[in-house]
């Protein structure tokens, strides 16, 4: 309830001051609280953490580029190849690796379709699973 202040007048006027005590009592508990937990906080606890060797996870996987030209002719990382040895590189590349080698194809706009989907048939036999198809933007106009 709000406390009223009678004045002379016979008139009584609300009082205008804030009871700050239950303010600071709430205040310094919480405080209190504070101070003591706080050294909780920096204290870690001491666990034996075993050793484990293992490869970091930023390693780079190894990257085979291969280009079709619009004669159909295949370059494994600028080298011309034949598509039986394209198989071989492919299936070389997946057992030598720890990480499972990309795909990077690059084809002639007038390369013909049949000529890509046995490049991915090959790279899929082999175990090659990333597949990435590498295009240029359009030129500005």
């Amino acid at each position: 309830m709000m406390e009223m202040e009678f004045l002379e007048g016979g008139g009584a006027q609300p009082m205008a001051e804030i009871n700050t005590t239950p303010l600071v009592d709430v205040m310094l508990v919480l405080l209190v609280i504070f101070i003591i937990t706080a050294p909780l906080f920096h204290e870690a606890v001491q666990i034996d953490l075993p050793r484990v060797d293992s490869r970091k996870l930023d390693d780079k996987p190894l990257v085979l580029h291969v280009a079709i030209n619009k004669d159909g002719g295949l370059f494994l990382d600028g080298a011309a190849v034949t598509h039986d040895e394209l198989a071989v590189r492919f299936a070389a590349a997946v057992r030598s690796g720890s990480t499972v080698p990309e795909l990077h194809l690059r084809a002639d706009r007038d390369t013909r379709y049949e000529e890509v989907t046995d490049v991915m048939a090959t790279a899929q036999n082999a175990g090659l699973v990333k597949i990435a198809f590498i295009t240029e933007p359009p030129a500005a106009r």
